[in-house]
């Protein structure tokens, strides 16, 4: 799920961190609003480079690389 991807890839301290920020709107995967918690992060969610960008609020970003 969104939440769980949030905190995993260092941009929330906490599920419950990473679920107060999507529920205020601050979490984007690849530029797009996460419109809840629990929205998985697919394959599909792959950009042509390979990567899935993660965002929290407007400075603070993360890249998701498949091994």
């Amino acid at each position: 799920p969104a939440f769980d991807l949030l905190r995993r890839c260092g941009l929330a301290a906490s599920g419950g961190e990473a679920r107060r920020l999507i529920k205020g709107g601050g979490a984007r995967v690849n530029d797009t609003v996460i419109g809840e918690d629990t929205q998985p992060i697919t394959l599909q969610d792959l950009g042509e480079d390979g990567t899935i960008k993660m965002s929290a609020g407007k400075k603070r970003h993360a890249l998701i690389r498949l091994a």
